[in-house]
Order: structure tokens, then C-alpha cells, then sequence
């Protein structure tokens, strides 16, 4: 029977004429080496170009993956080989390998080689550890080398492919080749060695459009293959299938059994020329380079050839057609026994945490007839089943004992019964099987039975539908119109899960319900209507699984191990791989999973869990509460969210053991004092951690919400939240509060927040301090010169300090108000109204007074005070608040020195009511005339004053003039210096310019020379292969001559020899004759 091999192609890429593949083995990366000199890194599982390298204008014929140190080599007509970091891009070398074109590179599996074939007819081999050094050069072949490949069963053995219709075989220690093989009629373009164990064959094809297998122990060719009408260009054994897969210039790629040799499929693209094939060693993918392309198909199915007995842990696996056992039991605790006794050494094993690979002992079953391709294990176990090559045959699971075979398409167990099952042979015929023997043969009811599914019930998939089917007597239960790729049923048989293409369907059987009906006959079209009632519809594609309980573990192709349970998707863990569900065994609260290297791994799942999970979805919650004392305390946290996505929030609280998720569930449910006891448990060397202080930030919000103000605080606190602190001061009043948060925020670097609270209590003095403190001495002379002009010049004096280090002359520029006073009007006045806002601050207003009081911030104290005169205020003195209804703000505001220095001529409110008296008016004329004389004396010092300050100015007019001046001079100091270091670095730059141009002319030059003397050297090598061919042609003639001159000397001495004989006959006759005459008669005697 034919291998039935289901080919899906993968990757479509189409290019120019691609001359090399290969597969990366890990990554879903294709390596195409193009005519154009390009080399393109394929992704096929998306079909996007994933690196572009442009390696030179000449065809690239061979590129190589190095995955040991993430590159690739390419090697081109050039005669160069390069090597690429193909994550970096980064040219990693290039050196010129061969003195003609290179055609193949091949890399050693283990050790840092890389061998090369090229059309000079030698092989090299190259070193990347000495720094691509060759090592040693291989020669022995009359033409061109076409190909070398390593045998992979001894890697210091190779073998090379030539034109010169041979196959040497050679040795990395020798410069010979060990031996070679002749069979071919034209020239040898591939090879490659069988990658098994069993038999010592070496694969090769050629232009005479053969396909042959050699034997390179006997060095006898054991078969050839014939059905190319073109050139063989490229062949290879599959390292997982038992095929040989060959490519050719027709266009076709052939697929032959390695085995029976006969001719399994062919593959046409219609892409052209076939040029290069490539196979991965861990999947059952296939590379194909065409004239127009590159092709990724995948042959078959990747899932490893295994089954296991959930029963007692017993696996069963194939590797090719030799089967293996070994148990899984005890394999992941500590002093386990890798195998039941009677079966093998009992190692100790140590223990094995999820997602480790088991150390397996395997024992050897013996060999299958038949390839197989699929493995399943009976209900019970005893019975494993070998499907493959459009047959079947069932074996004892211990023994691997013949207990019965047939030809099947597809082959099914049944649920109940040891000897049950059932097999599709057509695409209209069904068999039913009961204990071995045939019960029943059926026509589905559907135009094409595609695909046979077993369990409770038999269900077959057609075109566009599954029906399912009574196992009795074939009968139809139900129609579904969908398409599963699986069927899965649990135990008990109430639950089956059908698995499409990018969604599951989760499905509730009623035995009762089908069993009325087919015993009363009453059976629509479509079946039982109420056979099966729909649970749960989930998009996840379901790669392999099964049922425990009525929780279904499964893999999907995101690469996670997940279960359903409930209509909930819960995830156990990511896997680095792609890997199929094996089993799960309950004594061990494991399940194992198998990868495509055929190693197995196994993950906790506790039954218990699973069990709790289904009483809750089944709102059972006293069978629940009692499963609850079994599950482990470390496994309570995964229940509780569990619960959770389940709305059990309360129940939730109380089962988790993880204080962030507690937090999140007290949060949830608004648990104040339970989400502040859990913080309040944190440890003190986690209290000061971001995370922590999110969480008391999240608690204090929520205690926001609900007016909790005390929490609040608390939290605020705790988190360092001082925005939200200063907000919830400022909000409640609370100077205490604020005083300590602005002195907490200034010694925690917090300087906004500390400024901004120290200036809403009023402590100006404060305020200076911080910008003095934190280098913002400007800001604070301004804000001296604003609030507290006393403190004008200690600050003026620090800030020219501080100026001097950087630009000494803006410093003296400042003017401080102790030495400078006429510069800044009603200073005096400004100092008086400071002193009122000092005594007043201290006495605040409360909320009720603000409707009189604000129209207080608006008041000009300078101009008050000014108004009232000097006898109306004899001696400074603050005034009562009574008297003066002025908030503290405003008075600091109004302590401005900058306000209008010209006096007011409004009467002050302080004089008494009523007209003035004869001796008040003597007084007041006293007065004036006193304050006349003093404003003249006031006036001419003001002069005074004036003249010095215009002086001074003058002065510091012509300094500034003169500093200037020679600052210019610097300035065009430096720029000619400027302009004359740019001229001698663009002199400098145009000398090196020339000096690389010169360079690289005499570089071309030489390069130039050497084509020519190339050229030359090839006219030469022709001229002298004409001369040779002429002479051999001379020598031809002179012999083809002689040899005619030869045979003419041979015809002629034949002929002169034929006419000797004739004449002495012809004597001979003579003398009989004369004799006869004498003697007469014999009767005369």
C-alpha cells in the first residue's frame, strides 16, 4: 500500500532563479541563495521576508545555516565566501576561497569546519576557530566538484559529487580519497548519505537522469531510479520519513519509499527548473528551489507516533518502523523507578520539576511491518493499534504480539469493549468491528465519508458535516453542521468536544433521550433533535487533549497547556514548543506531553483542583467545600481566582493565600480595614517599594470615595503621596497638618510641595529659606523685594555670590537696597507695612468672615500709611485688627516696595470727624512749613544723590563700553583662530581625499592588472587547451592512420595468405591427380 502523505505547502515565495535552500532548525526561516547574488530569509509560517542580504553581483550557488553562532555562509561565482550574522546583519568575514566558481558549502555538524566544492576540482576545508583558515585541501577529481556532504554517522568521513561521473569517498585526515564510486553515464550534480542506522547507503544524482543507491561498504549500487526526463540536480533521504526525495530540470520533484523504491508522488509548481532540495531534521518540512522561486511544503503530519495508557503509564512509540516502551510512572518524585519491575534496570530517578525532560529508559518492542503513522491504545489498554501505508495492525501492548490486521483508511476504538472498533475502508463503506470480529458493514449516510471518529458514539465527517452513529447497528443519531478536525468524549460519555479549525464546540449527549428514540424507530433526516444540547462555543484551536472529569486539558497553537472547564479557559503554563498531550495520569496528578524529538515533559495538575472546579461550575458547593480541605495550601491561590472569573468574589477573599490578590479582591468588594490590615502585614523591608506604595495610593483613593478622611491620610502618608496630602489639607483646613507636610516634603527633596505649603500658612521667611536652599536665589530676592523687604539685601548679597563665579559684571550690575536705597521709593513704608503683616499673620480668619473680608486682599497699605502723615503716626505701632480689617495675604501683598512713590492727597481714615480747631490749624501750618523745609533738604540731597548716581552709571557705562570692546577683540580673536583651524582641517580633509582617492585608483589599477592578467592567464590556459585538443586531435588522426594502414597491411597479408593456399590446393590437386593417373584404378590392384 502507498504512504499516504498528506502534502500542504507551507511557503510560496516567488523570485528570481533560486540555486540554494535550507531550513533553519529551529526557527520557521528558509535560506535561498539567488542567481541575482541576493540571499532572502523566508518566515513560511507567515510567508514574509524576514532578512534581505545583498552578498555580490554574481550568482550566490550555495548558502549554508552556521545556528551554532547565528550565522550564514554563502559562497558565489566570485570565487569569495562570505559569512553574515544573520540577527545583526553584520558581515562577520569574506576571503577569497577557490580560483573558479564555488558550487557548494557544507557544515560540519559538531566541529567548526566548513568544507567547499568548486569548479578548479578541489575541496577545502576551512576552519572559523583559526580564523577561516584552510586547513587542508582535497584533490582527486577530473572535473568540476559539484557537491560534498558529511556523513552523519561518522563525521570525519565525507563524500564529494563530480562531473567527472564519479563519487569519491574521503577522510578528514587524508588527502586522498578512500575509494570511488563509477556507475553514472554523464556527470554527478547531488548527493546524500541515509541519516538511519540500518543501512550504510549513499543517494546520488546525475545528468544522465538516474537516481541511484549505493551501498558504500560493498561500494555496489543497489538500485537505480528512473522516471526524470531531465538532469537530476538534486536528491536527499528524509531524516524522519521513509522516503528519498529527488528534483530535476523537468520541473518535477519526485517522492519515492526508501524502502520499496517505488515511485510515491509527484510534485509539479510549474516554477521551472528544480535546482536545490532541503529537509528538516525535527519536522517533516521540505525546501524546494525553482527557477521562479522558493516552495516549503509539509509532508504529512508532524505529531509524534505515540500513545500512552492512562491506565498504568505505560507509552508506546515508534521511531520509523521500530517500536519502543518504557513507564512514565514515578518518573517526576524523588527515588522513583524508571520501569515496573520485570521490565528492565530500575534506576533511581531523580525528581523532575514541570516542564523538565524525563529521563526515559526505553525497551526495544522489535519492528512493524507497515510505516507507522498513527498509535492508539484500546479503552483498557491491553490492545495498541499500528496504522500507516493504508493498513492496520493490532499488537498486545506488552509483547507487541499479531492480534489481528486489515486495510483501512482510518481506524477508530470504540469507548466500552476490548475488541471494539471501527474502520473507514472507502469513501462510502464503513466496517463495525465487536470483539475482533466484523459485525457490521454500513453506508454512512453522506455522499463522502472523509474521516472516522470513535468514542461513546461513531461519528463520520463528510464534505461539510459530522454525523453521528449508534455503534450497534450503524443507526443515525444526529447531524451537525460542522467540520472537526477531532472529537473528544469524556468518561462518563455525557460531554464531547468537537474541535474545528479555529474554534471548539463543547457539547452535552443525552444517552437517554437517543436510546427512546432508536427503540421506538422515531429517527428524522437529521437524527435525535435532542441527542446533543449545546454547552459552550470557545474560539481556541485545539491542537491535542483530553478529558479529566469534566475538565479538558488541552494544547493549543499559541503554544499553552490550558483547560476548560465550565466555559472557562484557564492556563496552566506557556511551553517552549510545540508539544501533544500524551495522557494524564491521576495517582501521579500529572500530565505528560510528548514534543516532536520525541521527549517527553510533564506539568502538575491536581485532580483535586479539577474536581473542585467542576463542583463549583456545577454550583454543587458542598461537594465543593468538602474537596476544598484536599487541595493543597499552595495551590488555594489558583482556586481563588478560579473563583473569581467565576463571580465568587467573597468566597475568593477567603480562599487565596496571595496577599496581592487578597488586596485586589478587598479592593474589589471596597474592604477598607481588610485591605488595610493586609498592607499593614507587609514587611519592613517592603514597605518603601514602589509596588507597596501603589497600593497604599489605590486604598487611599478608595478611602477618598467613601469620606474616610482619617485612612485617607493614613494612606497618603504611607504612599509619600504629597500632592494628594497637600490637597487634603488645604481642603480640611488643617494647618498642623500642613506645617508638618511642608516640612516633610522639604526634607524629602519635595521643594514645590514644601513651598507651596509653608507659603499658604504665611511663613515667608520660609519660603526664601527653601529657594536660597535649593539654588533659586533670584527667585528669592524677588520674593524679598515682594513680602519681606528686610530681607532684601542678605539675599541681593548671596545672589551676587553666586553670580560672581559665572559672569562678575552682571553681578556688580545688582543693587542692593542697603547701599543704593534711592533706588527703590517708599522703602520705609514698605518695612512698616511688613511689620504689620508680621503681626497679624498669626491671627487667622475663619470661613464665616470671608464675604467681608475679601474685598481686604484688593487694599493698598503703602499708599494708607503715606496718606496718613507723620503726626497722624507718631510712633509705629501695629494696629489692632479691629480697626484695620485686612487679611494677612493682603498685607503682605501691600509690604511691596514698588507701588507709586507719589503721595496721596486723599485725607487719611484715621483723622477724627468734625471741622479743625484754630490750634489744630496753627499746628498744621507749623507742620507744613516744617515738612516744606524738610522736603527742600529732601530735594537738594536727592540731587545729590542723583549727580553720584549718574556718575556712577557714566562710569559703569564706560567700563561696560570698554569690557565690550574687548570682549569683540576676544570674540574675533577666536573666530580668525576659528576660521583658520576649519581651513587647515578642510586642507587636512581634501589631502586625505586625494590620498584615498590615489589609494583606491591604485587599488583598481592593481585589481586591474590581475583581471587582466586573469584574462591572459585563461587566453593562455585555452590557447594551450586548443593546442592540446589540436594535438590530441593530430594524435587521433595519426592513430585512426595507422590503425587504417593496419588493417589494409592485415587485408592484404590475408589475402596474399588466401592465394598461397589456393595455389598450393590447387598443386595438391595437380599431383593427386597426376598420381591417380599412374597408379590407375584401386580396383586395378
Amino acid at each position: 500500500m502507498p504512504l499516504r502523505l498528506e502534502i500542504k505547502k507551507k511557503l510560496t515565495a516567488r523570485s528570481d532563479r533560486i540555486k540554494s535552500v535550507e531550513l533553519h532548525p529551529t526557527e520557521p526561516w528558509v535560506l535561498s541563495g539567488l542567481y541575482t547574488g541576493n540571499v532572502f530569509i523566508w518566515d513560511y509560517s507567515s510567508g514574509a521576508m524576514v532578512k534581505s542580504f545583498e552578498v555580490c553581483d554574481l550568482p550566490v550557488r550555495s548558502a549554508k545555516f552556521i545556528v551554532r553562532k547565528s550565522w550564514f555562509i554563502a559562497a558565489s561565482d566570485d570565487m569569495f565566501l562570505r559569512v553574515y550574522n544573520y540577527n545583526t546583519m553584520e558581515k562577520v568575514k569574506a576571503w577569497e576561497a577557490h580560483m573558479d566558481y564555488i558550487r557548494y558549502v557544507e557544515v560540519h555538524p559538531t566541529l567548526p569546519y566548513v568544507l567547499s566544492a568548486s569548479d578548479d576540482m578541489t575541496i577545502k576545508l576551512f576552519d572559523w576557530d583559526q580564523n577561516w583558515d584552510c586547513t587542508q585541501v582535497f584533490e582527486g577529481h577530473a572535473h568540476y566538484v559539484m557537491m560534498v556532504k558529511f556523513n552523519l554517522k561518522d563525521t570525519n568521513v565525507f563524500a564529494s559529487a563530480s562531473l567527472d561521473r564519479t563519487i569519491k569517498v574521503w577522510g578528514l585526515g587524508s588527502h586522498m580519497p578512500h575509494f570511488s564510486l563509477e556507475g553514472h553515464e554523464k556527470g554527478v550534480n547531488a548527493i546524500d548519505y541515509y541519516p538511519g542506522g540500518d543501512k550504510p547507503y549513499l543517494l546520488s544524482g546525475a545528468d544522465d537522469n538516474q537516481v541511484r543507491i549505493w551501498d558504500y561498504q560493498t561500494k555496489a549500487c543497489v538500485q537505480t531510479l528512473e522516471g526524470h526526463s531531465h538532469n537530476v540536480t538534486a536528491v536527499l533521504f528524509h531524516p524522519r520519513l521513509p522516503i528519498l526525495i529527488s528534483g530535476s530540470e523537468d520541473g518535477t520533484v519526485r517522492i519515492w519509499h526508501s524502502t520499496t523504491y517505488r515511485a510515491e508522488t509527484t510534485l509539479n509548481y510549474g516554477l521551472e527548473r528544480v535546482w536545490s532540495l532541503a529537509a528538516s531534521r525535527d519536522s517533516n518540512k521540505v525546501a524546494i528551489g525553482y527557477d521562479e522561486g522558493t516552495i516549503v511544503v509539509k509532508l504529512g503530519q508532524e505529531v509524534p507516533v505515540a500513545s500512552m495508557d492512562t491506565n498504568t503509564g505505560k507509552l508506546v512509540w515508534a521511531v520509523n518502523n521500530d517500536m519502543f516502551t518504557s513507564s512514565v510512572k514515578g518518573l517526576t518524585g524523588a527515588g522513583a523507578i524508571g520501569e515496573e519491575e520485570g521490565e528492565g534496570a530500575g534506576a533511581v530517578v531523580a525528581a523532575v520539576g514541570d516542564g523538565e525532560r524525563l529521563s526515559i529508559i526505553p525497551r526495544d518492542l522489535g519492528s512493524t511491518e507497515i510505516f507507522p503513522q498513527t498509535l492508539a491504545h484500546n479503552c483498557n489498554g491491553r490492545f495498541v493499534v499500528v496504522c500507516g501505508d493504508g493498513e492496520y495492525i493490532i499488537y498486545t501492548s506488552q509483547a507487541l504480539r499479531n492480534k489481528s490486521f486489515g486495510s483501512a483508511l482510518d481506524f477508530v476504538w470504540s469507548a466500552v469493549g476490548t475488541g471494539d472498533y471501527a474502520i473507514r475502508e472507502s469513501i462510502s463503506r464503513v466496517k463495525i468491528f465487536r470483539n475482533f470480529a466484523e459485525k457490521k458493514a454500513i453506508k454512512p449516510p453522506l455522499p463522502s465519508a472523509e474521516g472516522i471518529f470513535g468514542g461513546h458514539c461513531l461519528a463520520v465527517k463528510g464534505s461539510d458535516c459530522v454525523v453521528f452513529l449508534d455503534w450497534e447497528e450503524g443507526a443515525l443519531i444526529r447531524r451537525i453542521d460542522v467540520l472537526p478536525r477531532a472529537i473528544y468524549w469524556n468518561e462518563t460519555g455525557e460531554i464531547v468536544l468537537l474541535a474545528c479549525e479555529d474554534s471548539y464546540f463543547v457539547l452535552r449527549y443525552n444517552k437517554e433521550a437517543v436510546a427512546v428514540a432508536l427503540a421506538a424507530g422515531q429517527v428524522g433526516e437529521e437524527g435525535v433533535e435532542e441527542s446533543f444540547e449545546l454547552l459552550h462555543e470557545l474560539s481556541d484551536k485545539v491542537r491535542t487533549g483530553m478529558w479529566v472529569g469534566d475538565c479538558f486539558l488541552y494544547t493549543n497553537n499559541t503554544q499553552r497547556l490550558q483547560y476548560y472547564v465550565g466555559g472557562q479557559i484557564m492556563t496552566l503554563c506557556h511551553l517552549d514548543s510545540p508539544k501533544y498531550m500524551l495522557g494524564y495520569l491521576a495517582k501521579e496528578n500529572r500530565v505528560y506531553l510528548m514534543d516532536k524529538q520525541l521527549n517527553v515533559v510533564s506539568y502538575k495538575v491536581l485532580l483535586a483542583v479539577l474536581q473542585y472546579q467542576t463542583a463549583v461550575v456545577r454550583e454543587d458547593f458542598a461537594v465543593a467545600n468538602t474537596l476544598l480541605s484536599s487541595i493543597p495550601e499552595a495551590e488555594l491561590s489558583n482556586v481563588a481566582r478560579f473563583l473569581e472569573s467565576q463571580g465568587y468574589k467573597e468566597e475568593a477573599l477567603v480562599v487565596s493565600r496571595d496577599p496581592d490578590h487578597k488586596f485586589e479582591l478587598a479592593l474589589d468588594l471596597k474592604k477598607l480595614e481588610t485591605a488595610r490590615e493586609l498592607l499593614a502585614a507587609i514587611r519592613k523591608e517592603d514597605k518603601d517599594s514602589m509596588d507597596t506604595q501603589n497600593k497604599w495610593r489605590k486604598l487611599g483613593d478608595l478611602a477618598m470615595v467613601k469620606s474616610d478622611f482619617a485612612l485617607a491620610e493614613k494612606c497618603a502618608w504611607e504612599a509619600q503621596d504629597w500632592s494628594g496630602l497637600l490637597l487634603l489639607y488645604t481642603s480640611l483646613g488643617n494647618a498642623e497638618g500642613l506645617l508638618k507636610l511642608a516640612q516633610e516634603a522639604t526634607a524629602q527633596g519635595k521643594g514645590n510641595v514644601g513651598f507651596l505649603a509653608f507659603f499658604l500658612l504665611g511663613k515667608v521667611e520660609e519660603c526664601i529659606e527653601l529657594l536660597i536652599k535649593t539654588d533659586r536665589i533670584p527667585e528669592a530676592a524677588f520674593m524679598a523685594r515682594s513680602y519681606l523687604p528686610s530681607h532684601m539685601s542678605r539675599v541681593v548679597t548671596l545672589w551676587k555670590q553666586h553670580l560672581s563665579k559665572i559672569s562678575p559684571t552682571a553681578a556688580e550690575a545688582l543693587a542692593d537696597p542697603a547701599t543704593y536705597p534711592a533706588l527703590f521709593p517708599d522703602l520705609d513704608v514698605a518695612l512698616q507695612v511688613e511689620q504689620l503683616f508680621l503681626q497679624n499673620r498669626s491671627t487667622p480668619l475663619s470661613a464665616n468672615a470671608y464675604p467681608t473680608a475679601k474685598g481686604d486682599i484688593e487694599l493698598d497699605l503703602i499708599a494708607m500709611i503715606k496718606s496718613g502723615g507723620a503726626a497722624a503716626l507718631p510712633v509705629p505701632a501695629p494696629l489692632p485688627p479691629a480697626e484695620i480689617k485686612i487679611a494677612p495675604a493682603a498685607v503682605a501683598a501691600a509690604a511691596s516696595p514698588v507701588k507709586d512713590a507719589s503721595p496721596s492727597t486723599s485725607p487719611s481714615p484715621l483723622e477724627p470727624s468734625g471741622g479743625p480747631s484754630p490750634r489744630a490749624l496753627a499746628a498744621a501750618a507749623a507742620v507744613a512749613a516744617q515738612q516744606e523745609e524738610e522736603e527742600r533738604a529732601l530735594a537738594a540731597a536727592r540731587e545729590v544723590e542723583e549727580e553720584r548716581v549718574r556718575k556712577e552709571s557714566e562710569a559703569a557705562e564706560a567700563a561696560a563700553i570698554s569690557a565690550a570692546e574687548a570682549e569683540a577683540r576676544r570674540l574675533k580673536e577666536e573666530e580668525m583662530a576659528a576660521a583658520q583651524a576649519e581651513a587647515m582641517r578642510l586642507q587636512q580633509e581634501a589631502d586625505e581625499e586625494a590620498a584615498t582617492a590615489a589609494a583606491q585608483a591604485e587599488a583598481e589599477r592593481v585589481a586591474e592588472e590581475k583581471r587582466l592578467e586573469r584574462e591572459a592567464a585563461e587566453l593562455l590556459a585555452a590557447e594551450a587547451a586548443a593546442a592540446e585538443a589540436e594535438m590530441a586531435a593530430a594524435a587521433a588522426r595519426r592513430e585512426a592512420e595507422e590503425e587504417e594502414e593496419r588493417v589494409r597491411r592485415l587485408q592484404e597479408a590475408e589475402e596474399e595468405s588466401v592465394a598461397k593456399a589456393r595455389a598450393a590446393a590447387e598443386e595438391e590437386a595437380k599431383l593427386k591427380a597426376e598420381t591417380e593417373a599412374i597408379l590407375g584404378d584401386e580396383d586395378d590392384w
